[in-house]
């Protein structure tokens, strides 16, 4: 028989120009070249031991087939406690929280659940690089709003190019805070900015919260959800897989007034279902650690941010240093005038045997980070330095 040709163009047209993701070819090029893997956002150390041995337990003791359809009562209650211990916030454990594969699943329900062709959805820029997939995956359009450096190389966004955005079609705003690949933590005022131009809209706000615990410097990170008029039209998305250093899990979670939970979970039920059986007990131990925990953790990744900050601006980089999150960028033209980022990182590996990421992906309108690179600091102090001295080195005048 003759052979058939495979199909030509099976991409759907909504992913065109999306392909495979920056961190799969950035963390092939690590292994490749054994170079220092400061790209993609996972620590080189394990979680809490309370956290690992309930997984354990839990295996052993037959927690291995799936789990209820929302999470288990057990996590779902956690996650209400803790809302309530850490910002006020009440929720319905049965009714207000459904549990994810990560925060990622999480986002994808609520956009595909929320979204119709046509719709617009507004995202602060540079994002998350599932946000614009999901948002078209929905048929819907993403309206970018700038994220830049201001003078004392804090970002910051224009007010008036957010109610610019807001269009008849716009259906809701994407809110990343702490904020990836920033690692800009939103003020209370920029948060009332965005509050009033939801309610006066009457827009819906999805929120990525997943870094809240990692917050530097005695900032404080603010649950738009806690604002006056906010609770109603906003849904809460975070994970434990950054808190708890167990980002291969995938235990992540939304919650919110029912209707926009029952919304994301309808499109949700249709991804994975259900995932992570064993690992919910444990991520519900973990949100009940003591303070004492969570205290500890920022203070040694700020610990961290130092280090690499200051590893960065040695080897001559135009360093912004995060307020929060895993992640520092920097501008490279002050190294290479050129100012490529894609091409500085495939290059990197073999100059100084590191790797990072550019963060023209996380862009709607690349040109504004075609300049930037993002780094991860949430590894050992010793990977940090062994990685800064191999960028002095690379980058020695």
């Amino acid at each position: 028989m003759p052979l058939v040709p495979a199909p030509s163009d099976v991409l759907t047209s909504k992913l065109a120009g999306f392909g495979t993701t920056i961190f799969a070819e950035m963390s092939e090029l690590a292994v490749a070249t054994g170079a220092i893997n400061l790209g993609q956002g996972f620590p080189d150390t394990d979680g809490p031991s309370e956290v690992l041995e309930a997984a354990v337990q839990a295996i052993r003791g037959g927690v291995n087939q799936y789990p209820p359809g929302p999470g288990t009562l057990e996590l779902r209650q956690a996650i209400a406690d803790h809302q309530r211990r850490y910002y006020g916030i009440e929720l319905d454990p049965v009714s207000e929280i459904v549990v994810t594969a990560g925060a990622t699943e999480a986002l994808a329900g609520a956009l595909l659940g929320m979204l119709d062709v046509g719709d617009e959805a507004i995202v602060f820029e540079p994002m998350y690089d599932s946000y614009q997939a999901c948002i078209a995956l929905a048929g819907a359009q993403a309206v970018p709003v700038l994220l830049a450096p201001g003078d004392d190389g804090t970002y910051g966004f224009d007010p008036d190019e957010l109610r610019s955005a807001v269009s008849p079609r716009t259906k809701l705003i994407l809110l990343n805070t702490p904020h990836n690949p920033t690692g800009k933590v939103f003020t209370r005022d920029e948060l009332v900015l965005i509050a009033e131009v939801a309610q006066e809209h009457d827009l819906i706000v999805v929120t990525d919260e997943v870094y809240e615990h990692l917050v530097f410097d005695d900032r404080a990170h603010i649950p738009i959800s806690t604002l006056s008029g906010m609770s109603e039209r906003t849904l809460t998305i975070s994970s434990g897989g950054k808190t708890f250093h167990t980002t291969g899990w995938k235990i992540g979670w939304m919650s919110g007034p029912e209707p926009l939970v029952t919304a994301a979970k309808t499109a949700k039920q249709f991804l994975t279902y259900v995932n992570g059986a064993p690992f919910q007990p444990a991520m519900a131990v973990g949100l009940g650690l003591p303070d004492s925990y969570f205290i500890n953790l920022a203070a040694n990744l700020q610990l961290a941010r130092d280090r690499l900050v200051t590893g960065l601006d040695a080897a001559g980089f135009t360093t912004y240093s995060p307020e929060a999150t895993y992640f520092a960028t920097v501008d490279i033209r002050s190294v290479d005038p050129a100012g490529d980022g894609f091409a500085f990182c495939r290059s990197l590996p073999e100059r100084c045997g590191v790797v990072a990421v550019p963060n023209e992906v996380f862009y709607a309108r690349p040109e504004h980070g075609r300049h930037l690179v993002r780094f991860a600091f949430c590894k050992q102090l010793s990977v940090i330095d062994a990685a800064a001295q191999r960028l002095a080195e690379g980058f020695a005048s």
